[in-house]
């Protein structure tokens, strides 16, 4: 068997399944292949209104490992029912598959899995003539969709949403079936990258999936699938900016609007509502069937969004309503998204939000969390951005990929500055391929973020292999690309690499670095680390004259493992080793141009198994089970210290444990 797309024999052992899939069904998997293939029109999320009904198909599916030589895809499992097939077992979703049995068959699964469950639509939406929109919030790696046996959708690279029309392959006031067929399978030209490998058994090969990246590939439907409906001509879109000028705030906006025909007149209401309900502002505009609907307004007496702890009132939303009436329908659209009015700018030495500089204090984390890995876990994100707060940070990364949009919502609302970073992680052999797949990701990323205030930056790369041959005009394509999309944020990628080899920080608006002192290098040697972290931020600020950040340092550390005089693995070793990092940033902040510390890593989260690391990344200031390390007592205290020079905010009043009265007589001890 011959696969056109890859002009090579059929292998099943090295051949990725969504390939074959491709090949045996004649798809093109996101057309990347053949060239790039931007965002058509807005993923807006799911959102009740007076018009719009919003169904969850969240619950408990039907699940099945693909075993046998793509057993599935001959068998056409998207016109059966798998409840019905040997190996069946039920599946929540959203969750990564992999922890949710006590299977390590289904742990380290490498291929194709298929889900699939029933629903019914209500035939009031087929009698008001709704369309049916189906949308997944994230499918890791790749995914192909089934409604009652017709595809109708495919996406690759995990962690951004898709959506698609159903209203056609429906059976209304019948039950209908959907099924997804879910591909982990990693190469040099996904996002991000990894290959196959084989390990001789006493069964035969066994195909396993490795990867450089230090964090665990876990698959399945991650976050929320909904149903939702629009009438006839719907809004598909809106692009919100925000221009300060004084004590004037002025909203620009592009409403994109689809199922209008030429001869339509659309009546279009846009609306700001402030928290008490009330309208600052509301501008109606009439206009014949164009698509598209741009405007100015400006908002009266202006609440800005400011991060926490720099303002009394953080993360301060305000309501965007808009109606939409077509006259041919006789049918008003209603959509309502939240807005955060601020600005940002940005020169050679910081980066300011409402005019002022901003200093970073933060981390980088992961969803991750016991029993449903990457899967949007509500509780656990609440804790979170409550821990957070406590901790005085304002800031963190969606390292290394786009978080869930519901864990966006959290951190607007409390008012957390986000680098929104793409799922590029470890990036190396810069392919033509790999280099469209990766704009793909950069433009879904920022079509479904770009009127988040809490997004200051975007992040094109972790760590990719920049001293690598190629990667010069590689990020250099990168970052043109995302400024031709989008101008109003400063574009990073978070270096490795050392200054003097690296080819891609000259392209960045930022310089992010990462370095692990005291840990990866010179290990135990804490009085190494002031000298190493001031000495290759200066040189990283000399060589680019760019705002620099300190991305990522830490140590591992090993809940309750305690350890006088301090050594490695210990809380102990951890709350030094930090300690001598703020030392570093303190002379560093001094000069203007350091803008940032953020710790890797919040919280302790699952790695691919390795003998250098004890049940996974052991970084986190908190356990996995959010628990707090010794050391994040003496980050809080740091960061609420910063915030009241910095701020003029007042500590919380338990930040320091009492222990004497400074009134106290010597002989009183």
């Amino acid at each position: 068997y011959h696969c056109p797309a890859h002009r090579t024999p059929y292998n099943r052992m090295w051949l990725p399944a969504a390939v074959l899939l491709t090949c045996l069904l004649d798809w093109s998997p996101a057309d990347a292949v053949l060239g790039l293939h931007l965002p058509q029109g807005g993923v807006l999320y799911p959102r009740t209104s007076e018009i719009r009904e919003v169904q969850s198909l969240d619950g408990i599916w039907n699940f099945k490992l693909d075993t046998s030589d793509q057993e599935g895809v001959r068998n056409r499992w998207f016109e059966k029912d798998i409840s019905e097939m040997d190996g069946a077992m039920p599946m929540p979703v959203p969750s990564s598959y992999n922890d949710i049995t006590a299977s390590a068959t289904v742990r380290d699964h490498v291929g194709l899995v298929w889900y699939d469950r029933g629903f019914f639509v209500p035939k009031s939406w087929q009698n008001q003539s709704f369309r049916v929109w189906l949308r997944f919030g994230s499918v890791n790696y790749f995914a192909q969709v089934w409604v009652n046996g017709k595809k109708v959708a495919e996406h690759e690279i995990g962690h951004l949403p898709f959506t698609t029309e159903i209203t056609d392959v429906l059976k209304f006031g019948q039950e209908n079936k959907l099924t997804v067929a879910v591909d982990n399978i990693l190469g040099y030209e996904t996002i991000p990258q990894g290959s196959l490998h084989q390990v001789p058994t006493m069964e035969g090969l066994k195909t396993i999936q490795r990867y450089t990246f230090d964090f665990y590939n876990y698959a399945g439907i991650h976050r929320p699938v909904y149903l939702y409906t629009t009438p006839q001509v719907y809004v598909d879109d809106v692009e919100l900016t925000t221009d300060i000028d004084g004590a004037r705030v002025h909203v620009n906006y592009n409403l994109l609007y689809k199922g209008y025909s030429p001869t339509d007149t659309i009546n279009s209401t846009l609306s700001v509502v402030d928290k008490d309900m009330v309208v600052c502002y509301e501008t109606c505009i009439v206009e014949n069937g164009s698509g598209n609907i741009s405007g100015r307004i400006e908002v009266s007496s202006p609440k800005l969004w400011w991060p926490y702890l720099m303002a009394p009132d953080p993360g301060y939303l305000y309501t965007i309503e808009i109606n939409l009436h077509s006259s041919e329908t006789g049918v008003t659209d209603v959509y309502r998204m939240s807005y955060g009015l601020r600005s940002m700018t940005w020169d050679n030495n910081t980066v300011y939000i409402n005019d002022r500089p901003i200093y970073i204090r933060g981390f980088g984390r992961h969803e991750d969390s016991d029993i449903r890995g990457k899967g949007l876990d509500l509780p656990t994100s609440v804790k979170d951005h409550n821990l957070l707060q406590w901790i005085g940070a304002n800031a963190y990364r969606t390292s290394h990929y786009p978080y869930a949009e519901e864990i966006m919502d959290l951190a607007e609302s409390q008012g957390f500055m986000i680098i929104d970073e793409s799922p590029s992680v470890n990036t190396e052999n810069f392919t033509q391929i790999l280099l469209e797949k990766h704009k793909i990701a950069m433009a879904e990323m920022i079509n479904r973020d770009k009127n988040r205030a809490c997004v200051i930056m975007w992040s094109v790369a972790n760590e990719p292999r920049t001293a690598d041959k190629g990667a010069g005009p590689y990020f250099g394509s990168v970052v043109e690309f995302v400024r031709s999309l989008e101008r109003r944020r400063p574009v990073t990628a978070v270096i490795a690499t050392p200054y003097n080899k690296d080819e891609a920080g000259q392209f960045m608006d930022v310089i992010c670095f990462n370095r692990y002192n005291g840990w990866y290098t010179e290990a135990g040697q804490l009085e190494s680390i002031q000298l190493a972290v001031e000495s290759e931020a200066q040189n990283w600020r000399e060589k680019h004259l760019k705002p620099v950040i300190m991305s990522e340092y830490g140590a591992d550390t090993y809940e309750g493992l305690h350890i006088l005089p301090n050594y490695i693995w210990s809380e102990e070793y951890q709350q030094q080793l930090l300690a001598e990092h703020f030392k570093a940033f303190d002379n560093l902040r001094k000069k203007g141009w350091f803008i940032g510390e953020m710790i890797w890593n919040f919280a302790d989260f699952k790695t691919d198994q390795s003998i250098t690391r004890v049940g996974g990344n052991k970084k986190g200031v908190f356990t996995r089970q959010r628990q707090p390390k010794s050391s994040a007592f003496l980050v809080r205290r740091r960061n609420f210290q910063l915030a009241s020079m910095l701020d003029g905010v007042k500590p919380p009043s338990d930040l320091f444990t009492y222990t004497a009265s400074a009134r106290g007589h010597r002989d009183e001890f």
